[in-house]
């Protein structure tokens, strides 16, 4: 078990790591999620030993281990900007950590050639990194880390260098890899969607501090605030700034949605209404709402389109199924299904009952 005990990290004279408490088990898989500069690589070398705290404990296993250098610590990591030994073959630098672990030959011989093998490495094997693409030099990096057998593997954002195919392939394989281990992984990246394809635990970071941290659907599915609905958004969230009078949310004094069920227990007054891109609609679904709109711009990425709208003074994203041209400055109805409304108060704070429904 991985503990952090109040730990932060100050630099420029503010803090660049917020005093944080985190405790991650032996066995799981745990996403940092969050915006560059969030803190994501600064959090994972205070785990790693690579950098002290300014302030609190690191402990794992109920050993402080706060001053204990990185050397000394069965730890792994892998970079976005892949480290390699460039003197050795590709099969030497997956072998080399089990070498320095006295490992017999066979041993080495058969690990190498089942993490080659996992990650399509076994024709480059008798090649030195210079001779490999970025994907690849990233590839043996990754092997490294898994032969390695470590307690703390830290990956951060290790799949940004690879080919779509093999990163796909690869989001699939890690958790399986990793489960069978028994040590704790820590992913860092800034896709919300790979958070959701990995699955484990997520911590969702913003400016040095972690907003929220539990299973990944359920901060994905139930965000205590704001701020973590933003960061597990992507495209980004959309909002709107509403009145609650009774059944209604109104705008400048007129009923526009109907109060779902799970939001009926809010108090009067005003909030700030959310919802995903994929639950605002082009079609007319059962028991949505239309919602009269200005088309900004539209945005095709092969099987689905981006359509920006804008409706009074909020600005939203439609995400739909479908090549969508639409121009500019059409007036066109888009439909929220209110069941996947989320609200939150004037201090950010999560309103309402958790929407139960699949998100």
């Amino acid at each position: 078990m991985l503990e952090l005990r109040k730990v932060s990290k100050m630099a420029g004279g503010g803090y660049h790591i917020h005093p944080t408490d985190l405790t991650l088990q032996r066995g799981t898989l745990n996403v940092l999620l969050g915006p560059t500069l969030s803190g994501k690589t600064s959090l994972m070398r205070l785990m790693a030993g690579l950098d002290k705290p300014t302030s609190g404990t690191v402990h794992f296993d109920g050993q402080d281990v706060t001053g204990m250098p990185v050397q000394k610590r069965n730890v792994a990591m892998v970079y976005q900007q892949f480290i390699n030994y460039p003197a050795l073959t590709v099969y030497e630098n997956i072998a080399s950590p089990m070498r320095v672990a006295g490992k017999d030959a066979a041993t080495i011989d058969r690990e190498v050639r089942k993490a080659a093998d996992l990650l399509r490495l076994t024709p480059y094997l008798d090649r030195t990194p210079l001779n490999l693409s970025g994907g690849q030099q990233q590839r043996t990096a990754l092997a490294r880390a898994i032969v390695k057998n470590a307690t703390l593997v830290l990956l951060d954002e290790p799949l940004a260098n690879l080919d779509y195919k093999l990163r796909e392939e690869l989001r699939e394989e890690l958790p399986k890899i990793f489960a069978e281990s028994g040590a704790i992984f820590v992913y860092a990246t800034t896709e919300p969607s790979e958070a959701l394809l990995l699955g484990g635990n997520t911590a969702t970071l913003s400016e040095g501090r972690i907003t929220q941290f539990g299973r990944t659907i359920d901060v994905y599915r139930r965000p205590l605030d704001l701020l973590t609905a933003k960061t597990f958004a992507d495209p980004p969230l959309n909002t709107i700034a509403l009145v609650k009078r009774g059944g209604s949310f109104e705008l400048n004094g007129q009923p526009v949605l109907t109060v779902p069920a799970h939001l009926a227990t809010i108090a009067d007054g005003p909030v700030t209404v959310a919802f995903h891109p994929h639950h605002l609609s082009l079609a007319a679904l059962p028991g949505a709402t239309p919602m009269r709109s200005r088309t900004l711009v539209s945005e095709i990425a092969g099987s689905e389109s981006f359509i920006h709208v804008e409706y009074g003074t909020a600005r939203w994203v439609c995400l739909a199924h479908g090549i969508h041209d639409i121009d500019p400055d059409r007036e066109i109805d888009v439909f929220i299904d209110t069941r996947h409304l989320m609200a939150f108060g004037a201090d950010g704070g999560a309103l309402g009952a958790p929407v139960e429904l699949a998100a």
